[in-house]
């Protein structure tokens, strides 16, 4: 009766996380079974790196969308998974780093000066697309009813916004679920459904594994994009230990929670599935429940990884029309880059202070505008290329004095 409970309590870690989790693939054009199937298997092999002591759940990470998609379009499927795959080893490397030198370490390499603007430039770097998508365009064509994808698009974006401001502390944990679910039955109800695609498709498929390419180019711009998700963790990690009561910093530590996220990544790589993170709802659901036993969070693993192999649910995923998504990335992509304004606010970060106002300044110009740095046959572009450049930055501008007002 006992795993009962804890399977159901695993069910609903899911359902919480369920809704962010395949929104990243649906948005990028990854297969959102394998996103179910990366989640769970990340989130085991976290556990047995940290011996499962950790109540901690590894969804899809938002961190990757706009790298993903500037990557598929330049090198492709296969180079991009490479360059995943290459990316969790940057957690290896602060994993590394902090069981030398200390937190402290990272903190000086990564202030919120280089974090902040960094964060902004993942969430406003695809504002573009997110409009594209509202509008029910793609590739500059115009693929649904313009009117009918802002009717539809515009529905969605309200309801979510509706859910995360004026609805309860549970629902509140589920908005872009709320809000899909939402924009689905108005898209249903306006005959703008396939619902043949479900129909059609079988209850039990193995999703398509893909095989990836070794491509360095694509490694070397994915790796430092890892940059942002690593400190996204080590908050995350602080968060749940304030949670349960629990120093997780120290037991079992966080080199081995680095460790274990990055591991995650690098199978999610592998099989073809978006990398993975921490996730805030999750942290959030545990504060509600009041029930922190790591061994839901099995349960959750391995009924994601039971979902990924469920034919009919794939194809329903892949029937959501694109306004739909569309109105949530309006919103979704706008609080990603919140979060970097608050990151710089919470840190009472000058930016009258000459040093301060160049990282900024140069990192939103050049993440927002698309700016491509070419060594020879490599190219640098996006989260990376920004991410780079805030670090060697703060590393050789020298502090100033603060200028006379």
């Amino acid at each position: 009766m006992n795993q009962l409970k804890l399977a159901v309590s695993g069910a609903q870690i899911l359902f919480v996380a369920f809704g962010a989790m395949v929104l990243v693939p649906l948005l990028t054009g990854l297969n959102p079974a394998l996103a179910l199937l990366g989640a769970g298997l990340g989130t085991l092999l976290f556990q047995i790196t940290t011996k499962r002591k950790v109540p901690i759940f590894l969804g899809s990470s938002f961190a990757f969308i706009a790298p993903i998609i500037y990557s598929v379009g330049e090198w492709g499927l296969p180079s991009t998974m490479f360059g995943l795959f290459a990316a969790g080893f940057m957690y290896f490397v602060f994993a590394a780093l902090i069981r030398w030198r200390g937190l402290a370490a990272v903190h000086k390499l990564l202030p919120p000066v280089v974090i902040g603007p960094v964060i902004m430039v993942i969430g406003l770097s695809v504002a573009v697309a997110a409009s594209s998508m509202a509008m029910g365009q793609a590739d500059g064509k115009q693929v649904i009813d313009y009117t009918d994808s802002l009717i539809l698009s515009g529905f969605t974006f309200a309801v979510t916004a509706i859910v995360s401001v004026f609805g309860s502390r549970m629902m509140k944990l589920i908005p872009i679920l709320i809000g899909v679910a939402s924009g689905y039955v108005l898209a249903l109800l306006m005959g703008l459904v396939d619902t043949a695609s479900i129909a059609h498709a079988p209850w039990f498929a193995v999703p398509h594994f893909e095989t990836p390419q070794v491509n360095w180019q694509a490694a070397l711009f994915m790796l430092p994009v890892a940059v942002a998700p690593a400190i996204e963790h080590i908050g995350g990690i602080m968060a749940i230990g304030n949670v349960t009561g629990k120093d997780y910093t120290k037991d079992p530590g966080l080199d081995k929670t680095l460790a274990g996220d990055g591991l995650g990544v690098c199978v999610a790589g592998l099989i073809g599935g978006p990398p993975v993170t921490t996730y805030g709802e999750v942290t959030g659901a545990v504060m509600i429940t009041k029930n922190s036993n790591p061994v839901i969070m099995t349960w959750a693993a391995v009924f994601a990884v039971c979902m990924a192999f469920f034919g009919k649910f794939n194809a329903f995923l892949a029937s959501i029309p694109m306004p739909v998504m569309g109105g949530i990335m309006l919103l979704l992509f706008g609080t990603i880059a919140s979060l970097g304004i608050k990151t710089l606010i919470d840190a009472k970060v000058d930016l009258m202070l000459p040093k301060n106002l160049v990282i900024v300044s140069s990192v939103l110009t050049t993440g927002i505008g698309g700016m491509t740095l070419k060594l020879g046959s490599f190219s640098f572009a996006g989260v990376g290329l920004c991410a780079v450049l805030a670090i060697v930055l703060n590393s050789l501008l020298p502090d100033a004095c603060e200028p006379e007002r």
